[in-house]
């Protein structure tokens, strides 16, 4: 199974320029990027992105993704008209941001229900949050995008999180698709090798390989990251972090391979998607580049 590599953008976010990543993943052979979400991206204006996508290009490289950061679509399990506008505003932004750069697609995390809530309420905010992508599928369509994409996350609060939520979450989207299969795109997970699910007691319910074994029929793109045994920090790949993680890459490898045949794209893209060393310090800024250097190598020495 070949799983083509790229990096997610997050981690330059107030520190270093976009040229300057460009530059790195030049350097190390990659060729794909995921743009991640930052405040300013909702306002830009066009040309911004547009130029954004020739300064990639200009390096070899395809912004071929981009996907949010910081949980900030998720206004539709909140149960507040007004927060779902503004969520669904966003998103129509984010596809049209996709479309500027190049994208072939658009996602986000579906949202969280509020831990102070009926539980009652992640069903509306599901059922609301799957209303708007079956619209926001049409403008993508509209657009040129060739998917719309949503992430599995690790915990009960933020569905889809089980392998029967992906299920659903999918499930319905591509009973839409089928349905109108000339005005919409498909929808697929953006699934996360260090996502996993356990419960207050720490208790592991599914493990992040589970998960990830699930979703893969369901799953175009995903992310790279190390991880605990209990889901709760996230972190790179360099000799250190591999010593205290738990993800083992080339057990993740084989099982890419072993489902080869359930993948429903053939140009699956894993993104390593972590945000190094303390942003905003004199000390520790300077070492993001030795960091991505290092977590791409040893992610390539197993994937390429």
């Amino acid at each position: 199974m070949k799983i083509q590599l790229g990096l997610k953008t997050d981690c330059i976010e107030t520190r270093y320029s976009f040229p300057w990543l460009f530059d790195l993943l030049a350097e190390e052979g990659i060729q794909n990027v995921q743009l991640g979400s930052f405040y300013e991206l909702y306002v830009l204006e066009d040309s911004y992105f547009t130029d954004l996508r020739a300064q990639a290009e200009a390096r070899g490289l395809r912004i071929k993704s981009v996907f949010t950061a910081h949980r900030e679509l998720g206004g539709f399990f909140v149960g507040d008209v007004r927060m779902e506008r503004a969520a669904r505003k966003g998103f129509d932004r984010l596809l049209e941001v996709g479309a500027l750069v190049g994208a072939d697609y658009v996602g986000s995390n579906p949202g969280a229900v509020y831990r102070d809530q009926p539980a009652a309420q992640k069903a509306a905010g599901t059922a609301t949050y799957l209303r708007h992508l079956k619209e926001l599928s049409r403008r993508a369509h509209q657009l040129g995008l060739k998917g719309i994409t949503m992430e599995p996350m690790s915990c009960l609060a933020e569905p889809p999180t089980t392998p029967a939520e992906m299920r659903h979450y999918i499930g319905e989207m591509r009973a839409d698709h089928a349905a109108n299969p000339a005005i919409t795109v498909p929808a697929y997970l953006c699934g996360d090798i260090s996502h996993g699910l356990c419960d207050a007691d720490k208790k592991v319910i599914h493990s992040n390989t589970e998960l990830f074994a699930a979703g893969i029929p369901m799953m175009n793109e995903f992310h790279f990251k190390n991880t605990d045994a209990i889901y709760g920090s996230t972190f790179g790949f360099n000799a250190e972090e591999k010593k205290k993680g738990i993800v083992d890459l080339a057990a993740f490898k084989a099982l890419c391979d072993a489902h080869a045949d359930e993948w429903p794209v053939n140009d699956v893209v894993g993104y390593l998607e972590i945000m190094g060393p303390k942003i905003g310090r004199d000390y520790s800024d300077p070492h993001l580049g030795s960091e991505l250097r290092a977590s791409l190598r040893a992610i390539k020495e197993i994937f390429a």
